[in-house]
C-alpha cells in the first residue's frame, strides 16, 4: 500500500495543478496515512441492520 499512497498523492496534485516540492512530501503522506486510518475505523463500526440515517437539519 505504501507505493500506492506515493502514486495517489502524484496523481492528485497533477489533477489539481498543485505544485508539491519534495519537502511536503512526508507531511502530505502522513495527513493522508492518518485520515485512512480513521476511516477504516468508522468504516469497520458495526451497525445493526435496523439502523436509520439520522434527520436533516437545515438552518
Amino acid at each position: 500500500m505504501a507505493e500506492h499512497l506515493d502514486d495517489y498523492i502524484d496523481a492528485i496534485a497533477s489533477a489539481m495543478a498543485l505544485p508539491l516540492e519534495d519537502a511536503w512530501r512526508p507531511v502530505v503522506r502522513a495527513n493522508l496515512e492518518v485520515s485512512l486510518r480513521l476511516a477504516r475505523l468508522v468504516d469497520e463500526f458495526p451497525l445493526p441492520d435496523d439502523t436509520e440515517s439520522a434527520a436533516i437539519y437545515a438552518a
